[in-house]
């Protein structure tokens, strides 16, 4: 079995090796708060670089958003989707011909054999094939006259006049010759892009959007980063994966920029907000040693963020991820009420020791985050994987100090409301320091069952819902401290519910039923179902059996024991109600236990005395139960033609036919203890009888006398 502190990449390099036999390299398991309670408030999580761009720029009334594929020059299928969106609005006759002209290479040639055509047709295509010769200036006059057009006769055409005009317009600033005013004149031809395909001129290739990022690298070029930023961000938030590329793309040329010209870029808003954004993402780094171009960001945004107000909560933040802890507090002093400003306060008053300040600002982040904001998912120091819901993760944090302050149910609701995120420390909870009845109160008023999963969904290995594996949990524990009764309604499969109720049965009627043999019965297959049911029956959803994990993996645990964070009533609740014993499987255990009462109930001379000891020796507990099985058999058993294999190939008890054994038993033990005394018996035995026929003889002589 893996365990979770096992380097993965030592196990997947394994795989290369000559070995014997392979290992394969385990799954990823989720973090947990509980293994290291200190560490899980003090830090905080990496941002979702996507979560925090999307917060810069600005989304423009009535662009519409992506709704394909993010478009893009560069695309390998650009001339297909290019070509298809030609073809729309046109006659089967006008469509061959449009598809005629784009072969040519000379635009004037195209104006004369496509007089035929519409002239928002003819003068786009002309202008289209004059581009693509590289002669710019003749495509910018053909583009501008499709644009003068009444807008009655360019509905078509209108938005790709513009945008390839903008193109064109910024293809000729870099000629050697070109004027100074190319670059505005391009960026004001993107912008009426925008406003063409907003007023409703068709725009099939949705050029509306892409114009932000065509527009944003005119500004990148003209030096004008602040510009640039805003709109690759809009471009972003109206669904284009280009502006989310390019801020990436803009990120990096920061980061590899000389301090002195960084200082400078810096000074503007969006440049903070992006290198901020960056930042709190680690987007350039996630574990072990820190680049030194995030350093120099760090250093630098420091320094230009000075008695800063904007993104208060963001710098903060930055500041207490790299251990400033004067400058976060400084922050924060103006960062609001958002929920990444009251978290960092909740923070900071842990580290000040005031655990009473930090749970009223954990309340008020769990209030200010909202439901739904993810900042997905991020791998920690140990290579777990955490989803990063910051409500949840907040409410997370907080439980661990209702834990500490003996506030149970609390912490436990606080976890379990993750709705899976952290249902390890839930779980752990749940059937560790929760009574039983704690637990079984909470779900009977607050987990109603949820639907149960259909055959063709657990064919498909479709997990249960979070209130299924609750209650499932909560029918084990009570089945382990045996709850019979109340134990089978909280299962979510209709087989576990029926076989809840015959294990139930079983236990009963092995401890009150008057006959042995029906006792060892009941004793028996009690311990089979426990044997090869028992991680659905009895299971601990954690340690030690980890029926979370289909019993498949351990997990490594901390040892428990009283600290700042762990309180002594925690500690001994968690120690009464760990597994009896305390083993992996054990449940196998209680198995054998059971099985060893059945073969008390039964004659040790009897087939199915000797069975039970040998199915229990198979139940893959231990070695010295194997070897105490066997033992018991050779020390008390009858000879069975199947003991040579004995724990391998057993027989199934034949309880029918036992309770004769009890007579043959008692009389078989007199037999085995006179057998030394065989001969002499047997001599008395015809002296007896010669004896008794003698006197018989003189008894009936004396009566005919």
């Amino acid at each position: 079995m893996f365990t979770r502190n096992w380097p993965r990449h030592v196990l997947c390099l394994s795989l290369s090796l000559p070995l014997g036999s392979a290992l394969a390299c385990g799954p990823d398991f989720p973090m947990r708060l509980l293994d290291n309670r200190g560490q899980s408030l003090a830090e905080l999580p990496e941002g979702n670089f996507n979560v925090e761009v999307n917060r810069l720029g600005h989304a423009i009334a009535g662009l519409k958003n992506i709704t394909q594929a993010a478009y893009s020059m560069e695309a390998p299928d650009y001339a297909e989707q290019r070509s298809n969106a030609e073809q729309v609005g046109l006659t089967a006759e006008q469509q061959a011909l449009v598809k005629q002209l784009r072969s040519l290479t000379d635009a004037h040639q195209v104006e004369t054999q496509a007089a035929n055509l519409p002239a928002e047709l003819k003068l786009y295509l002309a202008g289209a094939v004059a581009f693509a010769a590289g002669d710019y200036g003749l495509a910018t006059e053909y583009f501008q006259k499709v644009l003068t057009l009444p807008a009655d006769q360019r509905a078509l055409r209108s938005t790709w006049a513009a945008y390839s005009l903008g193109r064109a317009l910024f293809a000729m600033s870099s000629e050697a010759d070109a004027g100074p005013d190319l670059l505005d004149q391009s960026r004001k031809a993107f912008e009426q892009t925008r406003q063409l395909s907003i007023e409703g001129f068709s725009d099939p290739l949705e050029l509306g959007v892409a114009s932000l990022g065509e527009e944003a690298r005119v500004a990148r070029t003209a030096g004008d980063w602040n510009s640039a930023i805003e709109l690759y961000a809009t471009q972003n938030l109206h669904g284009s994966a280009v502006g989310y590329t390019s801020l990436k793309l803009l990120m990096a040329d920061l980061a590899a920029m000389p301090e002195d010209q960084l200082a400078v870029l810096l000074k503007g808003k969006p440049v903070q907000q992006l290198v901020t954004a960056s930042l709190i993402s680690r987007l350039g780094w996630s574990f072990g040693e820190q680049p030194p171009n995030e350093l120099k960001l760090i250093t630098q945004l420091q320094n230009s963020t000075r008695g800063s107000l904007d993104n208060a909560d963001r710098l903060a933040a930055v500041n207490y991820q790299q251990g400033d802890y004067a400058s976060a507090k400084a922050f924060l002093e103006h960062a609001g009420d958002g929920g990444l400003a009251w978290w960092l306060r909740a923070k900071l008053a842990m580290r000040d020791g005031d655990k009473i300040a930090a749970a009223a600002a954990y309340a008020k982040a769990a209030q200010a985050f909202p439901q739904n904001e993810s900042w997905g998912e991020r791998r920690t120091p140990e290579w777990d994987f955490e989803t990063v819901q910051p409500k949840c993760r907040v409410e997370g944090e907080s439980a661990i100090l209702a834990l500490q302050r003996g506030d149970y149910l609390q912490a436990f609701d606080q976890l379990y409301r993750s709705n899976g995120i952290y249902w390890f420390d839930a779980a752990t909870v749940a059937e560790r320091v929760l009574t039983v009845d704690e637990l079984k109160h909470y779900v009977d008023t607050q987990v109603p069952a949820p639907p149960p999963l259909t055959q063709q969904e657990r064919d498909n290995y479709v997990p249960l819902p979070v209130a299924a594996k609750l209650r499932d949990l909560l029918g084990r524990r009570l089945l382990r401290e045996e709850r019979y009764d109340e134990a089978p309604p909280y299962f979510d499969s209709v087989e576990m519910q029926h076989k809840a109720r015959w294990y139930g049965q079983l236990r009963n009627d092995a401890e009150s039923k008057w006959w042995p043999t029906k006792r060892a019965f009941a004793y028996y297959y009690a311990a089979t179902l426990a044997r090869f049911d028992g991680m659905e029956l009895l299971g601990y959803e954690m340690a030690p059996d980890y029926a979370t994990l289909g019993g498949n993996y351990s997990l490594e645990t901390p040892e428990l024991k009283v600290g700042p964070l762990i309180a002594a009533d925690e500690v001994q609740r968690q120690h009464a109600t760990v597994a009896q014993p305390d083993e992996r499987f054990h449940y196998r255990f209680v198995a054998t236990a059971l099985a060893s009462k059945a073969a008390d109930h039964l004659p040790h001379s009897s087939q199915a005395f000797a069975s039970v000891l040998c199915k229990a020796s198979s139940w893959g507990t231990s070695l010295q139960e194997q070897s105490a099985f066997y033992r018991r058999y050779v020390e008390e058993g009858p000879y069975v033609v199947w003991a040579g294999d004995f724990g391998h190939q057993c027989q199934e008890p034949d309880f029918r036919n036992t309770d004769k054994r009890y007579v043959t038993q008692v009389t078989d033990a007199v037999r085995s203890q006179l057998r030394p005394y065989k001969q002499p018996l047997q001599f008395g035995a015809v002296i007896m009888i010669t004896a008794a026929a003698l006197l018989l003889i003189n008894r009936r002589r004396k009566k005919v006398q």
